[in-house]
């Protein structure tokens, strides 16, 4: 079942949504995130929004290692509407959420035990989400390039036809979200303030992971 992605805006995002924490998962607005949805109250959670406005919100439990059954969160999360929705002969359950905008944990809701979480979320912070309106110029060619060396050093496969077709926004937003870096880089690219601070912080941290394949010319150009 494909859903509609709607044009939300900061007044019709819902004030209550229901939370997956997932370490190392980042959700990015505009970004497409397949999930593989088993556990049951995960798929409560699932069945739930897709009953009423299809939004779940992404966010990373703060320590990534934690082992507990409701481990605390960091503060700012993703809201995402379910886009793609099929259940499994094996009750399962197969989604993709698409990004919308980033939110900010005001407070959690009480919840039964055992059931899902869900928080009160404030988005006014990351409201440009919903609208943006920067110009992402980037040397494609050589950002590309440095991609592929990271990704052939650690064995990951990607369809380099299909990112050619990607506008730039579209680009920085699907490689961030592939990259395997660490949870607490994955939040800290969630957090950036717009996606030419991301594009900095992604090259840094390209930077930092595989500083000896880079391309000798120096920095790629964001501007």
């Amino acid at each position: 079942m494909v859903q509609e992605l709607r044009h939300w805006t900061t007044n019709e995002l819902p004030e209550t949504i229901p939370i997956f924490p997932l370490a190392g998962v980042l959700l990015l607005p505009g970004g497409n995130l397949p999930l593989n949805i088993f556990e049951s109250r995960y798929i409560e959670m699932t069945e739930d929004a897709m009953s009423t406005n299809g939004i779940i919100g992404m966010i990373q439990p703060a320590d990534p290692y934690c082992q507990d059954f409701e481990p605390l969160i960091y503060n700012t999360g993703c809201a995402g509407q379910i886009t793609t929705f099929e259940k499994t002969e094996d009750n399962r359950i197969l989604i993709t959420i698409t990004g919308i905008c980033r939110f900010e944990v005001e407070n959690e809701l009480p919840h039964n035990e055992g059931s899902y979480r869900r928080v009160t979320a404030h988005y006014q912070t990351y409201k440009n989400d919903l609208n943006p309106i920067d110009i992402v110029e980037l040397d494609r060619d050589r950002f590309i390039g440095c991609i592929k060396t990271y990704f052939s050093k650690r064995g990951i496969v990607a369809d380099w036809s299909a990112v050619d077709e990607l506008c730039n926004e579209d680009l920085i937003t699907s490689l961030t979200m592939a990259c395997p870096f660490e949870p607490s880089e994955k939040q800290a690219l969630l957090e950036c303030k717009n996606t030419a601070e991301r594009i900095s912080m992604f090259h840094a941290l390209l930077n930092m992971a595989a500083h000896d394949h880079l391309t000798p010319e120096g920095p790629i150009n964001t501007q």
